[in-house]
């Protein structure tokens, strides 16, 4: 960063100046984490999770028998059978812009009903995780994490001459930012617990000080250089001055939280070879950032769309992305609900962890809601109808679990997702295209 300025400082001098505060914006991001604000009396803080799973669904394989509470699990959510009483499972639901991949997942937490019509026109909104983070980034140190088991591509055209922002990405910042997502575990771990190369207590307070140091100098060095400065600089410095503030205030964060004991977890060294272990990974560090209250908003894609991974570890040794157009061939569509429920399988274990970390008066598990599925039902026609959808956790008691409702008038994702910014305190006009609200008694008690 330099300064234009009426005296003849040198942007030598300038840089020399800062110094340390070229980094801010990278130490921003890595200060440790030591977690666990006290919560107010009564009130179990609320978190909320995505989980996206790509290329559809064999819906077959996914639907539920039986409405209200006495439904019956599908063979895909049979694997969400421990956790029944913490599941609403959403049918009739369809997506806010039903075009092919790029809307699946461009649309999944935007609600949005179009987007770019080429490779550089890039549109969509807002995200829900992205309005959240808004407002919970007043209480954490991370605002938001989105992750991803592949790696970033926002640039190039994708699926139907669009963006690859749309299938890799599901977390946007404003309607023209896409935000990319994280898929080496070791830059979510310095992202959340800073280089310091494990969680231990010792190992986080000690680089703890060291990132005190150097704001503490920063603040000197600005406030010299002010002086020296006109005063339209001046004003420029006051704004970069502002976000030093909120480093401090995130560092007084962690200060005030460095008696939580968290387990150990060494940092890790890359992204693993292999997919289960690699996803064990990522799904360690999200329970991490969620037990020590680091964030309380996560997006992670299961996988993109059109992935092309294959799964022969289960018995499917065809690309998922071309399986998914299976031409209703009976033994196609059944490797593909192989995927799906192995998927669900996968993530039910991590369910599992949430349900046995206590939180307060309750679990992880009991203050969560976890939006979980797909924007495309019928992979193989690109259908947008009846997305395959749940809701798992007991949403800090906010929803009523324990049921399949079945939505007969087409509503979208978008109201949705205005439904589930109003049950998580954080209530908005409208996300996307959205109309309105879901009737409120089918997500709560009443």
């Amino acid at each position: 960063m330099s300064f234009v300025t009426s005296k003849s400082l040198s942007r030598r001098t300038v840089l020399r100046g800062l110094g340390a505060s070229l980094a801010l914006p990278y130490l921003d991001a890595m200060v440790p984490a030591l977690g666990g604000r006290l919560r107010a009396a009564g009130k179990p803080v609320h978190r909320f999770q995505t989980v996206y799973v790509p290329n559809g669904m064999a819906m077959e394989y996914w639907t539920p028998k039986g409405e209200g509470r006495t439904f019956e699990l599908s063979p895909i959510m049979q694997p969400f059978a421990p956790f029944r009483d913490k599941l609403i499972v959403l049918s009739g639901l369809r997506a806010s812009w039903n075009y092919i991949h790029a809307g699946a997942s461009g649309s999944f937490l935007t609600g949005t009903p179009r987007g770019g019509r080429n490779e550089v026109e890039i549109i969509a909104d807002v995200s829900m995780d992205q309005l959240l983070a808004r407002q919970f980034a007043k209480e954490t140190q991370v605002s938001s994490l989105e992750l991803s088991m592949d790696r970033p591509a926002n640039a190039g055209a994708c699926t139907g001459n669009l963006s690859c922002a749309y299938t890799h990405t599901l977390s946007w910042k404003s309607a023209t930012q896409p935000l990319p997502m994280e898929y080496n575990p070791r830059s979510v771990f310095e992202k959340l617990f800073g280089d310091s190369g494990s969680t231990d207590r010792r190992a986080r307070e000690t680089r703890l000080r060291q990132h005190r140091s150097i704001l503490d100098s920063v603040n000197a060095k600005l406030a010299g250089l002010k002086r020296e400065l006109g005063p339209q600089d001046q004003q420029r410095v006051d704004e970069y001055a502002e976000s030093i503030r909120d480093v401090e205030r995130r560092i007084q964060l962690a200060e005030e939280q460095r008696d939580l004991e968290l387990p150990t977890l060494e940092q890790p060294q890359g992204v693993p070879p292999v997919f289960e272990d690699h996803l064990a990974l990522m799904l360690d560090l999200q329970l991490l950032a969620l037990q020590s209250d680091l964030t309380r908003v996560i997006s992670f894609m299961m996988s993109k769309e059109q992935s092309a991974r294959p799964y022969p570890q289960i018995g499917v040794p065809e690309a998922h992305h071309p399986l998914s157009h299976h031409a209703d061939v009976p033994e196609l569509v059944a490797h593909m609900s192989k995927i799906n429920r192995y998927h669900a399988e996968l993530f039910a274990k991590y369910v599992g962890r949430l349900q046995k970390t206590q939180d307060g008066d309750g679990t992880l598990l009991d203050h969560m809601t976890i939006l979980y599925g797909s924007g495309i039902s019928n992979s193989n026609a690109h259908s947008g109808l009846n997305l395959p959808i749940v809701l798992l956790g007991g949403g800090a008691g906010r929803l009523k679990p324990g049921q399949h409702i079945v939505y007969d008038d087409d509503p979208t994702m978008a109201n949705l997702l205005v439904t589930l910014m109003d049950k998580l305190d954080v209530p908005v006009e409208r996300v996307g295209g959205s109309t309105g609200k879901l009737p409120i008694d089918t997500l709560a008690g009443v």
